[in-house]
């Protein structure tokens, strides 16, 4: 048996602008740092024993994972980053202002492709897209992890880890729609071999 954590990156300063961020370079705000920093603590009570992490290429991840590793005391934890946990791409809809684009294209429209399962934004993924990229690097990397008996931290984005949590949880397409994953809140699993977890916790604050 072995552990997996999930952990979306803190807040961004795009987030606290109401932006779409997709793959643009944005760093955490103050309360972002403070909310990694928040969720370190929350691990370090857990005395895990992690043999390895992995994040994304988008350094709002990476920053995450430097001050939870930090705070673990783990600063030179193996860790491999790969644009496959990267957060969906929203292509056009990029650095635009979220209550802007609704008035642009109708919030009906905006609301389609924010909270769809199958539907691109102009030039963007869809969650489908994103799950058909994230996944198999999941099972083919992480999952290999987790058999070999090695727990394991993954820091990176909301609809990336959406797309780990669906399989994990053995959500719907229309579940995952109601699916919210907050910043800087650790998901905690125990797993069994193959990628079946056992047991789930959230270490909210």
């Amino acid at each position: 048996m072995s552990t997996l954590v999930l952990i979306r990156h803190g807040q961004s300063q795009w987030n606290l602008e109401n932006r779409f961020t997709g793959w643009v370079d944005v760093p955490l705000t103050d309360k972002g740092r403070e909310e990694a920093r928040l969720a370190g603590a929350l691990l370090a009570a857990e005395e895990l024993d992690l043999a390895k992490a992995y994040t994304s290429a988008l350094v709002r991840a990476q920053e995450t994972l430097t001050i939870v590793l930090d705070q673990l005391g783990l600063a030179g934890l193996e860790t491999e980053r790969d644009e496959a946990l990267n957060e969906r791409h929203y292509g056009e809809l990029q650095g635009l202002d979220k209550t802007e684009t609704a008035e642009k294209y109708g919030a009906e429209q905006v609301h389609i492709w924010r909270r769809s399962y199958d539907v691109q934004p102009p030039g963007g993924e869809s969650l489908e897209d994103t799950a058909a990229r994230t996944l198999p690097y999941f099972e083919a990397k992480i999952v290999a992890d987790l058999d070999a008996g090695r727990s394991i931290l993954v820091s990176a984005h909301g609809n990336s880890l959406r797309s780990i949590v669906m399989k994990l949880d053995g959500l719907s397409r229309e579940q995952v729609l109601e699916l919210n994953l907050d910043t800087g809140v650790p998901i905690v699993y125990e797993m069994a071999g193959g990628g079946t977890a056992l047991s789930k916790r959230i270490l909210a604050p």
